[in-house]
């Protein structure tokens, strides 16, 4: 007994040791993922060439940022006035939005919204089955607000990389984070949305103009703030947009005024020039996604991927007996168990 009790008092002794070594190697991992002040200025430089490259018509082709033009020319200025219906597409969910923009002093604009599922069997399977899906939850909208008899404008927000040559047409170029729907890259997707609309013909939408989130986000902002130029999306995925003067944009005609610029940044470091910081855990993470070595910069900061990069690191670590007592439970080994709002202050 005498035996038992003293080999227990020295196991107890030695734990405030083992956990200091313990905090020590996990302070190892948190090291690996902080970066210097240097470091990130060489990213930025990097960051700086590759809008340069995009940009430029001899350079954009083989450019991973590639620096869309958007055809939006300004801002808004203020005299906006009208009843609008909007369409966000792109994220976790749908979203349709009626807003009516008046110039009253109390209530300048109007807005009801209401989000729709985007089920995985949609954005996996077929573009028609995406798109009558997007008819049939704009028809549940107006027929909800008894506006099924009008024909109101209606602007597309499409947050996924598109050619443009004009407002109201979008070539996607490629999906990206958790869409995947067949025969839709390289097609119009406005023309897409207006064949499913047509084929319903219970309603009727004049799409204006397709923009990105991040072109949204601008305009949204700029609508309160006439100082507003740069569109940023930190969500489910990431970009960012802004507005340029047309000279410096090789890839439309014409060196007057300006226009606003998709960056679609997401897919910077997909030339490998950010292998210097991806770690062992951004790897896995691409691995196991829908577009292996595309959208890698997004991968190492969005939301869709952050709850699954703190899991990861979570298994090594349980693995190498630094956390949990070494004890690794099934839910902890089942990928996607970590939402990025789980892990969120």
């Amino acid at each position: 007994m005498g035996q038992i009790c003293q080999r227990e008092s020295a196991t107890a002794a030695e734990k405030p040791k083992l956990h200091l070594l313990a905090e020590s190697e996990i302070d190892k991992y948190l090291y690996a993922m902080r970066l210097s002040d240097e470091t990130l200025i060489d990213i930025m430089t990097r960051f700086r060439k590759e809008m340069k490259n995009g940009l430029s018509r001899d350079f954009n082709p083989t450019a991973t940022v590639k620096m869309l033009p958007t055809f939006v020319r300004s801002i808004p200025d203020g005299s906006e006035k009208g009843d609008f219906i909007a369409l966000d597409l792109g994220g976790s969910s749908f979203r349709i939005l009626r807003v009516q923009v008046n110039h009253e002093k109390n209530q300048n604009v109007h807005m009801e919204s209401e989000v729709y599922d985007t089920p995985e069997n949609i954005v996996h399977g077929s573009g028609s089955q995406l798109f009558d899906h997007v008819a049939e939850c704009l028809g549940d909208f107006m027929e909800k607000r008894k506006i099924k008899d009008k024909k109101l404008p209606v602007g597309f927000t499409f947050s996924f990389p598109c050619q443009q040559s004009k407002i109201d047409e979008a070539i996607l170029i490629t999906w990206t984070k958790r869409f995947k729907a067949s025969g839709v890259e390289g097609a119009d997707v406005v023309k897409l949305l207006n064949k499913a609309i047509k084929k319903r013909g219970d309603y009727d939408a004049n799409i204006v103009a397709v923009v990105n989130d991040t072109v949204g986000t601008m305009m949204t902002c700029g609508y309160d703030d006439q100082h507003c130029e740069v569109g940023l999306i930190i969500g489910t995925g990431t970009n960012a947009c802004y507005m340029e003067e047309l000279r410096h944009i090789d890839l439309v005609e014409g060196d007057e005024g300006r226009m606003c610029i998709n960056t679609e940044w997401g897919a910077f470091g997909d030339d490998g020039s950010l292998e210097d910081i991806r770690t062992e855990f951004d790897r896995e993470i691409d691995r196991g996604s829908l577009n292996p070595g595309k959208q890698l910069f997004e991968k190492m900061v969005s939301g869709m991927y952050l709850g699954e990069l703190v899991r990861l690191i979570l298994v090594k670590m349980a693995k190498e007996g630094l956390l949990f007592e070494g004890r690794i439970t099934p839910e902890l080994l089942t990928r996607g168990k970590f939402n990025t709002s789980d892990v969120s202050a």
